[in-house]
């Protein structure tokens, strides 16, 4: 019985990575849906989200003598780590408010974004030109402070999908090797997350992973004048990542647009496949311009 279950869904997953392939634009048009949708909740809940994170701030005293370790690489000692303030105040907020637009379901996988979840709805069905009405959406939160405000995002191994061949239904998905090509260097990049997943029931799901960028200021450390003071948001930005198909396979943006990943900051030591890539907002942005949105917080 395991067998005859897992040998349909090796062919259901071949058919689908099949038609993706042979119709890249369905894909496109799934992440330009997404993509616009997220930043339209973060647009449209922006009092909230900007009240919640700059909340961090003002409980300076409850937590002042427990600062977060920081987990970066050489840090300067000099801010704050940041990142879960903006993994609980917006990425935490995404579920309560999809739910609005999309069946949401919190299907478990070992590994891979902050939030993910399997959504479900007419819109999807639409966009696929009626091939699937799901999606597993990727969301990863990139909290950076001014100092690491660049134009691009850093991802992890499980945060990247790749081109998903599975030639023996008993061998299971395997992803190609890919490059993160820099100026200077590069390095092999082992994308762990295949570009389609099908569920138990038979649920066709193509990957959708976006990146929220939330970029906050680094004022004086002094709390007692907390308007003046604090790591409050100043802006996010909304990035989408193309499928694994896109980027490998049609029409394969990786030749076309080389350096869209480029060296992570990882040094040699760390286990090669797991190393990191950084993912470039220009080139994005030139393949399509909805890639990357920039969301302005903070009063001017």
């Amino acid at each position: 019985m395991i067998n005859l279950y897992r040998q349909q869904q090796f062919q259901l997953y071949n058919s689908a990575r099949n038609y993706f392939i042979a119709s890249p634009n369905t894909l496109i048009e799934l992440e330009s849906f997404l993509t616009n949708h997220i930043v339209s909740l973060v647009k449209s809940n922006l009092a909230e989200i900007k009240n919640d994170y700059n909340e961090a701030s003002y409980l300076y005293p409850f937590w002042e003598n427990y600062p977060p370790g920081d987990r970066g690489r050489q840090p300067i000692m000099d801010q704050y780590p940041w990142l879960e303030v903006g993994e609980h105040t917006i990425g935490a907020k995404l579920p309560r408010l999809l739910v609005n637009s999309f069946d949401v379901r919190d299907t478990g996988i070992p590994t891979g974004a902050d939030q993910r979840f399997v959504i479900s709805s007419k819109n999807i069905l639409e966009a696929t030109q009626g091939f699937t009405n799901s999606a597993w959406l990727f969301i990863d939160i990139k909290s950076v402070g001014p100092r690491d405000d660049q134009d691009h995002t850093v991802m992890s191994h499980n945060q990247v999908s790749g081109d998903g061949t599975w030639e023996n239904s008993q061998a299971g998905v395997r992803n190609s090797i890919l490059q993160a090509i820099g100026a200077r260097a590069s390095h092999d990049f082992h994308a762990s997350i295949p570009p389609i997943y099908v569920l138990s029931d038979g649920t066709i799901a193509p990957v959708v992973i976006i990146a929220l960028k939330p970029v906050y200021q680094m004022l004086q450390a002094n709390h007692s004048n907390i308007r003046n003071n604090g790591q409050p948001l100043e802006r996010i930005d909304v990035a989408c990542i193309p499928n694994g198909l896109l980027l490998t396979q049609n029409p394969n943006y990786l030749n076309t647009y080389r350096g869209i990943l480029f060296p992570g900051k990882d040094d040699k030591s760390k286990d090669p496949r797991k190393l990191r890539v950084r993912v470039s907002f220009s080139l994005l942005k030139k393949i399509h311009p909805w890639r990357v949105e920039s969301i302005l917080v903070a009063d001017p």
